[in-house]
């Protein structure tokens, strides 16, 4: 028996014998990690498992209690998410997660970043250089909601997609973090409902905790994307406020909505008078020949508020992203003063330079077929190492894969016992606000494919062979 499970084991004897009683509070982390001398992962698997047990419930910034009917010896299965709002507790599973792949001996399949070695560091260093050379004394003033000549930059990238923003509508951010987050304090209170993709991007659910917002979440099909008709049922039950989509090769799944279905929902929101968030961090890491619209390309209204990037795509140390932010822009502007003020001016000028002078659809050519090729590599690594039950979604952009494996599999344990083997991975329960997705991982085909990363697979295949990895 694991350490997890003896823990678990422990406190559930004393649930069920009523040492612990309904309502009461079980021991802090930091008391159980010294009771027992384990690490903060090793509890949180103890206390997810007394969740699938049915025994303790977590609520947010207070901790896991004990559920009623708690004494009765049952187990609960993990499930679907639910379609109720609820509050969101997500921080600290993915905190502990995301810490395994900060080192840099980690083979990284659960990273969020693709290799660094596909940007074009050392040009983009000399339009660093230039840009800044160029810059007026007074550009700390007059670009404090973006830099004119980036926005200018930015504005002809939606020409070339296939439709205009007015200028005034771009503020500039630190990274398309920032822009998500000051688009959801623009259009929402303290206790609002907001609706997420399930699996759906973890910052997503971190925002709405920070927030004191909460979550309903929208089913996300492998294949076809996000459910426009549970969407549609969602907004006819619930007071949602706003949504925060991915309709381009969405985190994790990496899976896109039709065109069609991009414009049903935006009419749909519409109608509704939601406001949408999209975030579209990957629409220029497309696989096929022309890029693919947003969901603001239809948005006839300033409804849609697009965030996006230059992180995945050329600079992501230069944290330089932007929000289109439609009839609420001058809230996210005047949020973006309170907040950071302004981004990095001289890493805007860089970008800009770059892209007007630097090669940057040449780079972008670069890039996706590289993330293809690293595609392909990792596709036929999974077909020759892992179980016949094992399926995956195939993007056509990005760099994220969905690997769903049989349901006996726990993600956690497999995540747990990668990372023991110097491999991270990404589990799906922090995808989701209720820690759904037990038996399911989302990979990062991000970086060149070597022995390094045809081992990782085969050791994950040996992983899956254990026990400890089963229901």
């Amino acid at each position: 028996m694991n350490r997890f499970e003896i823990i678990a084991n422990n406190l559930a004897e004393q649930i069920r014998a009523g040492h612990i009683p309904v309502g009461a509070r079980l021991p802090s982390l930091r008391h159980i990690i010294s009771q027992y001398g384990v690490s903060q992962t090793t509890v949180f698997r103890a206390y997810y498992l007394l969740e699938q047990w049915g025994l303790v419930r977590a609520e947010e910034r207070a901790g896991y209690f004990v559920t009623p009917g708690a004494a009765v010896d049952a187990v609960a299965p993990a499930g679907r998410p639910e379609e109720a709002p609820k509050e969101v507790d997500i921080s600290n599973l993915v905190f502990s997660v995301l810490e395994s792949t900060r080192h840099p001996d980690i083979v990284p399949l659960g990273s969020a970043f693709p290799s660094p070695r596909l940007y074009p560091s050392a040009r983009l260093l000399k339009s660093l250089v230039a840009g800044t050379r160029s810059l007026s004394p007074w550009s700390t003033v007059e670009d404090l909601p973006g830099s004119d000549p980036l926005r200018k930059q930015i504005g002809l990238r939606y020409i070339g997609t296939g439709f205009a923003v007015a200028p005034e509508e771009i503020i500039v951010t630190n990274g398309a973090l920032e822009a998500l987050n000051l688009c959801l304090m623009a259009v929402t209170r303290p206790g609002d409902v907001v609706a997420v993709e399930s699996p759906c991007f973890y910052a997503a659910l971190q925002a709405i905790e920070r927030l004191d917002l909460r979550a309903v979440e929208i089913p996300v099909d492998p294949v076809l994307g996000l459910d426009i008709d549970a969407l549609r049922s969602a907004l006819a039950q619930h007071p949602i406020r706003a949504c925060w989509f991915m309709p381009n090769f969405q985190n994790p799944t990496g899976t896109s909505l039709s065109v069609e279905k991009k414009r049903a929902l935006v009419e749909m929101l519409r109608e509704k008078q939601v406001p949408l968030i999209e975030d579209d961090v990957y629409q220029e890491l497309h696989f096929s020949r022309d890029r693919p619209l947003p969901a603001k390309a239809f948005d006839t209204e300033g409804l849609v508020m697009h965030c996006s990037s230059f992180s995945k795509t050329l600079a992501p140390g230069y944290r330089v992203g932007w929000a289109t932010a439609g009839r609420f822009a001058d809230k996210v502007r005047r949020l973006k003063l309170m907040t950071t003020l302004c981004a990095s001016i001289p890493a805007q000028a860089g970008i800009a330079d770059y892209l007007e002078n630097g090669g940057y659809d040449r780079h972008l050519r670069s890039l996706r077929s590289s993330l293809q090729t690293q595609l392909v590599e990792m596709e036929a690594a999974l077909h020759r190492w892992l179980p016949d039950a094992a399926e995956w979604t195939r993007p056509h952009g990005g760099y994220m894969l969905w690997l769903q494996l049989p349901q006996s599999v726990k993600a956690m344990e497999l995540h747990a016992l990668a990372s023991e083997r110097g491999i991270s991975i990404a589990p799906g329960p922090m995808f989701s606000a209720t820690h759904a997705f037990q038996n399911c991982v989302r990979l990062n085909f991000g970086h060149p494919w070597d022995a390094r990363f045809e081992n990782a697979i085969r050791a994950l295949a040996q992983i899956l062979d254990s026990p400890a990895v089963r229901a």
